[in-house]
């Protein structure tokens, strides 16, 4: 009976990084300057791969895919983020809170998988390179891809559905950034936060690794993966070259 005369709870509050009222400023610019890096960053990636022909190779179609995963994976979090710490408002409706959790859960899921198949590449390309473009054809690239989201896709889908079976009850307060109602999908940033709340630390730190996993790793992808490799860089002169002759071409 006295669950039944509980209000249901349709809005969170997402506390976020405080109210500290010198903070927000710093955190709202840091955070959209970040937001636009990665962006920008794996939005080139993008653009190069689908440009140059040079670059037209299972590696660096995994790439691309990563990209995309990454600029919609930031998308999902930041500016949402960016958008409190510039009005201070807090609140988000439970239903929106279960939508970013679901876009949260299929392309950090994702993401994940398109590592692995990009092990997969590299594992294949070392140990058998005379067989490597007979087992890493368009075809096979594509299905790979698509596996990923299939399984991304059907695995958020049955999550989602034992969580709805389920009423919310509390806490309308939520302690972090975003609606993330599970841990981390990365081993090492996972295993710990399992092991770390284990001495009931204070929650600054899950938010930590959080930003870590959230934001900085779509940042610093696009120069783990492509920006320091040798045919990224000719593509980069090559492009800029054509910028450089359209540009004169206008003039003339």
């Amino acid at each position: 009976m006295e669950g039944r005369n509980q209000t249901p709870i349709v809005e969170l509050i997402l506390v976020g990084f405080g109210n500290d009222p010198e903070l927000q400023p710093l955190l709202f610019l840091l955070f959209l300057v970040i937001y636009i890096a990665a962006v920008a960053g794996n939005l080139l990636i993008i653009v190069l791969v689908v440009a140059d022909r040079h670059l037209h190779t299972p590696m660096y179609y995994f790439v691309a895919n990563l990209s995309a995963v990454e600029i919609c994976y930031v998308s999902t979090t930041l500016p949402r983020l960016i958008g409190s710490l510039a009005t201070g408002d807090r609140t988000i409706s439970l239903h929106n809170c279960f939508v970013q959790f679901d876009f949260y859960g299929i392309l950090s899921t994702a993401e994940t998988l398109l590592l692995s198949t990009m092990c997969c590449d590299r594992y294949l390309a070392i140990c058998h390179p005379l067989r490597y473009p007979a087992l890493m054809n368009g075809r096979v690239c594509g299905h790979m891809v698509a596996g990923c989201w299939i399984f991304s896709i059907s695995y958020t889908v049955m999550l989602q559905t034992f969580i709805l079976q389920f009423t919310y009850c509390g806490p309308k307060e939520f302690d972090h950034f975003f609606c993330d109602f599970a841990s981390d999908v990365y081993y090492v940033s996972g295993f710990t936060i399992y092991a770390l709340s284990q001495f009931q630390l204070p929650t600054i730190l899950y938010k930590i690794f959080s930003v870590m996993s959230t934001v900085l790793i779509p940042l610093i992808n696009p120069l783990i993966y492509c920006l320091r490799n040798k045919e990224v860089h000719q593509a980069l002169r090559k492009a800029g070259m054509n910028l450089v002759d359209f540009r004169h071409r206008q003039g003339v």
